[in-house]
C-alpha cells in the first residue's frame, strides 16, 4: 500500500530498522511497535497526514490471509466477525476487537494494547476502514454504516474520512468504532459453506495452538481487556462468558501455572503502559479505564509496575517519545 503511494518501501525498512527479508518468513511475526514505527516514518515521508483513508487502497491491500476464508464460509456476517475476534491473535497480538449491542444496531470497536509507543492514528483509521471493506466484500453488499467515532482529534481535513465512510463521523471519542445495523450482520453470507468453514477452522485451530493462543489464560484476559472500562471484572462473570464453571476455570488456570488475579494485573498493567504514553486522558480517567475505584489504589499499583507514580512515568514517556520522528498533525 506504501510503495503505490509512491513511497520508497525499503528506504522505509531502512529507517525502521527491519529487515524486509522477514516478510517472506513462514511464520515471522513484527512486534506492534515495529509496525507503529514503520507508518509514522510512511506518513512522514508521504507529507499526507490522511495516508491510507481510501477505500480502494483497503479492497486492494489488506489481507485477513485464512481467517478471512473463514469469515467468506461463515453462515452470516455476524458469525464471521465472532470468529474474526476469536482468531485475532492470528493476524496481531496487539490489536483488540469487539461487538457491543446497540439496542437495533451494533458497535464494531477497535483497539490497541501492550504498546509502549503510541499506535499511529494513520494505523488506526485504516485498519477500521479495512474492517468495514471486508464486510461489504464478504456480503455482497453496500452495507451501509451508521456512524464512525475515533479517538483521535479532529483533523484539519474531514472530507478523506466522510468519503471513505459516508456517514455522521465524530473525533475525540472513547473509542474507535463503526456502527452497523444488526439486520446487516444477522444477515446470510452469499460463500457460506459449511464444509469450508470446517476446513479453514481446523487450520486456524491448529496455528492457534502453535501460538499457545487456546490457552484458557488468554481467553480470560481477553475478556478482561473487553471489561475493564466498565469497572474491575469478577471471575465467576468472566467464567460465565466462558461457559465454565467458577472452579472450572480457577482449575484450568492452575494447569496453566497463573490464577485470575495475576491475569488480572497483568492486563491492567498492559493497558496502563498504554494509556500513560498518551496524553489524551487524566490521571483519574486513566484510573478509571483499568476499573480502578480509586486513583490512590491505581497510584500504588503504578509504582509497583513502573517503579514510579503515573504522573512521573508520563512525563519520562514523553521525553523518549520526543526522540519520534517529527509527524505532520492533522
Amino acid at each position: 500500500m506504501f510503495a503505490s503511494q509512491g513511497l520508497d518501501v525499503a528506504r522505509l525498512f531502512a529507517d525502521a530498522g527491519l529487515d524486509p527479508a522477514r516478510l517472506d518468513q513462514t511464520g515471522a511475526r513484527f512486534q506492534a511497535e515495529e509496525i507503529s514505527k514503520l507508518w509514522d516514518l510512511a506518513v512522514e515521508a508521504s507529507g499526507n497526514p490522511s495516508l491510507g483513508m481510501d477505500p480502494d487502497l483497503a479492497a486492494r491491500f489488506v489481507n485477513f490471509d485464512v481467517v478471512g476464508y473463514v469469515m467468506l464460509a461463515s453462515p452470516s456476517l455476524r458469525a464471521g466477525l465472532e470468529s474474526l475476534a476469536h482468531y485475532l491473535a492470528l493476524i496481531s497480538d496487539a490489536a483488540t476487537f469487539a461487538l457491543e449491542r446497540d439496542g437495533a444496531n451494533c458497535w464494531l470497536v477497535l483497539g490497541h494494547i501492550g504498546n509502549t509507543r503510541p499506535v499511529p492514528r494513520q494505523r488506526q483509521e485504516y485498519g477500521m476502514l479495512a474492517l468495514f471493506t471486508l464486510c461489504r466484500w464478504l456480503t455482497r453488499r453496500e452495507i451501509k454504516a451508521l456512524a464512525v467515532e475515533f479517538i483521535f482529534p479532529e483533523p484539519v481535513d474531514r472530507r478523506p474520512y466522510t468519503q471513505a465512510f459516508d456517514c455522521p463521523i465524530r473525533f475525540d471519542q472513547a473509542a474507535t468504532r463503526l456502527l452497523l445495523a444488526c439486520a446487516d450482520l444477522d444477515a446470510p453470507v452469499p460463500s457460506r459453506d459449511a464444509s469450508m468453514l470446517a476446513l479453514h477452522t481446523g487450520v486456524l485451530d491448529a496455528r492457534l495452538h502453535s501460538l499457545g493462543s487456546d490457552k484458557v489464560s488468554l481467553r480470560v484476559t481477553e475478556e478482561i481487556l473487553r471489561r475493564l472500562h466498565q469497572g474491575e471484572p469478577r471471575r465467576d462473570d468472566i467464567a460465565r462468558s466462558l461457559a465454565m464453571a467458577d472452579r472450572t476455570l480457577q482449575r484450568r488456570l492452575q494447569e496453566e501455572g497463573t490464577a485470575f488475579q495475576s491475569l488480572l494485573d497483568g492486563a491492567r498493567q498492559d493497558l496502563a503502559r498504554k494509556y500513560l504514553a498518551e496524553d489524551r486522558h487524566s490521571l483519574g480517567q486513566v484510573a478509571d479505564l483499568l476499573g480502578f475505584v480509586d486513583q490512590s489504589n491505581f497510584f500504588r499499583a503504578c509504582k509497583r509496575w513502573c517503579g514510579r507514580p503515573p504522573g512521573k512515568y508520563r512525563s519520562q514517556m514523553a521525553d523518549v517519545q520526543a526522540g519520534a520522528p517529527n509527524i505532520p498533525r492533522n
